[in-house]
């Protein structure tokens, strides 16, 4: 499976290097791309979140200048509109268009690489509706501006976004599976287990491949240079999970790191390149409040998704429980556990590949009251708190509400 990831990271290669030069050679007549643009691209930082941002804070309290505190109560909604009712009908119509946007002569290509992008498998349009959420917040920094921004060219571009964060999102699920040899996906046969290997990674690269042409078309090379960071992010994830020395796999920031390779560096460089899109530069207040948003935000999500994995069933998660323990994965509950049950080190180092080693970890993660999953709530949870901080730099709307209350669903859901 080497080469699977290897050529992921060959497209993303490509991407980045090619568009740009493309730009040289005067595609603006037919783009509408700008020559200056070029020189854009040299103020892209593509420095990690991590090494910019605090991953594992010394301390769990709230900051105290926080403008609004959030609650894991599920019933403390935070004031603003629904999220996925705000943009429904804008996002509605990005999804459904997304399997038309896979075009290719082979059936059973078409098939394979639109089966997650069904409106079951899509479910709520996370990413999708995140993306839209973003781009009206951040057009909300210039008033004369925001109350026609979605008529506008420019949100249309936002959209196109919203699209391709969805197209690579799905065909790393794609890969995942295969690489997992997982037996379901979302309640459903797992792409793989439908059609086969093969059939299951040719669909994600082509679902990558359509995403990428879509990526080039929409004319800024910046977005185009972090997006396909995104797809390189993804990858380097995906190795730290394989190969991780035994050492690392104890470490707490290790972990965090490897979360955000394979889950938030998606959502922080969609929610970065959409701030861009709308016309802010790369270093923007605005720009950078939207990253540290979706940095802090894909965290939390990722982490909750830890927690469910204890925590929840099968039937309601799509797959089985204790599934990253049995992929030889230590996540938060398994780390914070291991502070008061050092016998967890061995079962962590050698992956959980001895009989009874799932079992056992479980139970100590559930031991002592739960605390281990009471402290991985917490740090999800600051993370939460810490993407609604970076939220509130931008001016109030709709929608930075709207972005608020995806932070409380993201720390109270329970699938």
């Amino acid at each position: 499976m080497a080469r699977l990831q290897l050529g992921i990271l060959v497209i993303a290669t490509l991407i980045s290097v090619t568009t740009p030069l493309r730009t040289i050679w005067d595609l603006s007549s037919r783009r509408g791309l700008r020559l200056p643009a070029i020189s854009d691209v040299s103020a892209v930082d593509l420095t990690p979140a991590y090494e910019v941002y605090t991953t594992f804070p010394e301390s769990l309290a709230p900051e105290e200048d926080s403008r609004y505190r959030l609650s894991a109560d599920p019933k403390a909604v935070p004031p603003g509109p629904d999220p996925f009712e705000y943009v429904k009908g804008d996002v509605d119509p990005l999804s459904e268009h997304l399997k038309d946007l896979v075009k290719t002569e082979h059936p059973v290509l078409k098939m394979a690489a639109t089966q997650l992008l069904s409106k079951r498998q899509q479910g709520k349009r996370f990413r999708p509706t995140l993306v839209t959420l973003m781009a009206l917040a951040c057009a909300a920094a210039v008033p004369t501006e925001a109350a026609e921004h979605r008529e506008s060219e420019t949100y249309a571009k936002q959209g196109q976004l919203a699209q391709i964060t969805e197209m690579i999102h799905v065909a790393s699920l794609i890969h995942d599976d295969v690489l997992d040899e997982a037996e379901t996906r979302r309640g459903d046969l797992a792409v793989h287990q439908v059609f086969s290997n093969k059939v299951a990674v040719l669909a994600g690269d082509y679902l990558l491949a359509t995403a990428s042409e879509l990526l080039a078309d929409l004319g800024d090379s910046r977005v185009v240079k972090i997006m396909a960071s995104a797809l390189k992010s993804l990858v380097q994830g995906e190795i730290m999970q394989l190969q991780a020395p035994p050492e690392a796999l104890l470490d707490m920031v290790t972990y965090l790191r490897k979360s955000y390779h394979k889950t938030a560096s998606l959502i922080t460089l969609s929610c970065k390149s959409c701030a861009i899109l709308g016309g802010n530069d790369v270093n923007s207040d605005v720009t950078l409040a939207a990253e540290e948003y979706g940095y802090h935000l894909g965290l939390a999500y990722q982490i909750v998704d830890d927690v469910l994995d204890f925590t929840s069933t099968r039937d309601v998660l799509g797959k089985p429980v204790a599934a990253d323990m049995q992929l030889g994965l230590a996540t938060a509950p398994v780390l914070y556990a291991l502070e008061n049950d050092p016998s967890l080190r061995p079962l962590i180092t050698r992956r959980f590949k001895q009989k009874g080693d799932v079992d056992k970890a479980f139970k100590s993660v559930h031991s002592n009251d739960g605390v281990a999953l009471e402290k991985s709530r917490e740090l999800a949870m600051w993370h939460a708190q810490r993407a609604v901080d970076a939220l509130n730099r931008l001016p109030p709307s709709d929608a930075r509400d709207a972005l608020n209350r995806i932070a409380h669903i993201v720390i109270t859901r329970k699938k």
